[in-house]
């Protein structure tokens, strides 16, 4: 706009400069055609005259010098940043008490209630749920699962227990004690981890999705996408509510990310690298990746362990 208006005459000027050009060659002709003869030739120096201080003078649009351009808007204030936009907190730990695990438990659910460790297991033809004794990690209660089944998560809503299978695409509902098989269920795609926020059962399938189902008919009622610094976070493993965020083992990697519930945001991660120590690794070949998170409400107790781990942990985060 700038440019424009300065390079360039307007139309009102362009018009009032053909008019200012056009008036002396206008009025000598319209007198010559009335025949006043002396009388138009002594007007006529006087309309010459009359003509020049037009001329100098100017009309009202000749006068008029181009506008100075308007000042240039002064730029929008920068938007407030996103809710969340902030990378999340990394948090540290610190390892309060150790407990003896069974190195055979390919542990692919974990909870804490009423004193017990309850614990899905995996593999195929090793599939088990087992309520275990926290203290001495001795098994108290077992239930195998058909050898065809891989187990999975598993949460308590209510009285009952609902675990997941991997593959199969079928889950079962249990008595909490003794386990007595009541009701089986079905859901599309894989199975990985399960837990109950109070109202719906969570459950994650290895992709960034969670999927929330009514524990009395076992409908998908929604979903959530879960997002770690705007990125896609897939690979989402057991999980574990604890004081209104829902954490999640990550397959392959010693982070916990804590996860909102209502927008799927992650807000932080717990960094357990190194809680078990590698010299392990030659007694116990056999050991796997990071899986399993158990809260204790009553006590405020985190406990974290790993498939075929011997040993299971109560944890302290420690701030970033």
């Amino acid at each position: 706009m700038y440019s424009d208006r300065s390079a360039t005459m307007s139309e009102a000027e362009r018009s009032g400069s053909a008019g200012m050009h056009r008036q002396p060659n206008a009025a000598p002709l319209r007198l010559q055609a009335a025949g006043r003869g002396a009388a138009g030739l002594l007007v006529w120096p006087l309309l010459l005259v009359l003509a020049a201080c037009g001329d100098s003078q100017g009309s009202p649009a000749s006068a008029a010098s181009p506008a100075d351009p308007a000042p240039a808007p002064a730029p929008p204030p920068e938007p407030p940043p996103p809710p969340g936009s902030d990378p999340p907190e990394v948090f540290g730990y610190r390892v309060v008490r150790e407990f003896p695990h069974d190195p055979a438990a390919f542990t692919q659910g974990l909870f804490f209630h009423d004193g017990f460790l309850y614990e899905s297991t995996g593999l195929r033809g090793e599939s088990t749920l087992r309520r275990v004794e926290l203290e001495t990690g001795e098994v108290l209660e077992q239930r195998a699962l058909l050898p065809q089944f891989f187990g999975e998560g598993a949460a308590l809503a209510g009285d009952y227990i609902f675990q997941l299978t991997w593959e199969a695409e079928i889950g079962f509902v249990y008595t909490r004690q003794p386990f007595r098989l009541v009701r089986e269920f079905r859901y599309s795609g894989e199975g990985w981890g399960l837990t109950f926020d109070g109202e719906h059962l969570v459950m994650s399938d290895g992709t960034d999705e969670l999927r929330f189902l009514d524990p009395n008919t076992l409908r998908q009622v929604r979903t959530l996408r879960v997002t770690a610094d705007g990125e896609a976070l897939p690979q989402l493993n057991e999980l574990e509510w604890i004081e209104g965020e829902i954490w999640a083992n990550i397959w392959t990697q010693d982070r916990i990310a804590r996860i909102r519930p209502d927008t799927g945001e992650v807000t932080a991660f717990v960094d357990l690298t190194g809680i078990l120590p590698r010299t392990l690794a030659l007694q116990y070949p056999e050991m796997d990746v990071l899986n399993g998170i158990a809260w204790d409400p009553e006590n405020g107790r985190i406990f974290v362990t790993g498939k075929k781990w011997p040993k299971l942990f109560e944890i302290e985060l420690v701030e970033p």
